[in-house]
């Protein structure tokens, strides 16, 4: 693994903090992706992977692995939302139209949230065991760091499909964020989290504006 990419590797100390390379531009590149994607603009998607990118190696190093798994699904879903995106632009010309799914979808999309954290928590919690090459050590808070990652999963599937109800999956998983990052030590992005949910609710509430403006694209 380079320098650069290794938590060892300190870029400088603030308040008795060592900051990392990969974990200051990776929090960077990631606070910008949410700024431009509650602004509804394409650019989201390309800075937003490469944040994912650098976190992926952040995540595995600290023994998040739920959250390192998350990093891959993001890969995946930061390149369907730039097709996605891309596509509806070509056929309204609008840079991204946004809606509320059904009651009934928003039901069903919370209840398979539910259950399939419960069940990544269970998984998370004997990879040590079951992998111990790859996980030499057991994975933190596995049952609450595997629902935050099935949230995000959620929500970014939303976010991809222009579903307003996204953020409210996004500012439930900056709560918790706030909390596991700092008792794991990895206050800057802790402080990310804090940044993330004011994002969050303000995007929230541009998207909702924006569905208002715009009643007839629904």
């Amino acid at each position: 693994m380079s320098r650069f990419l290794s938590t060892d590797t300190v870029l400088f100390t603030i308040l008795g903090y060592p900051m990392s390379y990969i974990e200051l531009v990776g929090t960077l590149l990631y606070l910008w992706s949410v700024w431009l994607i509650a602004r509804r603009n394409m650019l989201t998607w390309p800075v937003g992977i490469a944040s994912v990118l650098l976190y992926l190696a952040l995540f595995y190093q600290i023994q998040l692995y739920a959250d390192a798994f998350e990093q891959v699904y993001y890969l995946g879903a930061s390149v369907y939302g730039w097709w996605y995106w891309s596509r509806s632009r070509q056929e309204t010309r609008l840079v991204a139209e946004v809606s509320y799914s059904t009651r009934g979808a928003a039901v069903l999309v919370a209840a398979a949230t539910a259950i399939l954290s419960v069940a990544f928590g269970a998984v998370t919690s004997r990879l040590h065991v079951w992998m111990p090459d790859a996980f030499p050590q057991a994975a933190s808070y596995p049952y609450i760091d595997a629902g935050t990652t099935i949230m995000s999963f959620t929500a970014m599937w939303l976010m991809a499909r222009k579903r307003i109800e996204s953020w409210n999956y996004w500012i439930a998983v900056d709560l918790i964020g706030i909390w596991l990052y700092f008792v794991k030590d990895v206050r800057f992005v802790s402080l990310l989290y804090v940044i993330l949910l004011v994002l969050a609710i303000k995007g929230l509430g541009e998207w909702r504006r924006a569905w208002a403006r715009a009643p007839q694209l629904i």
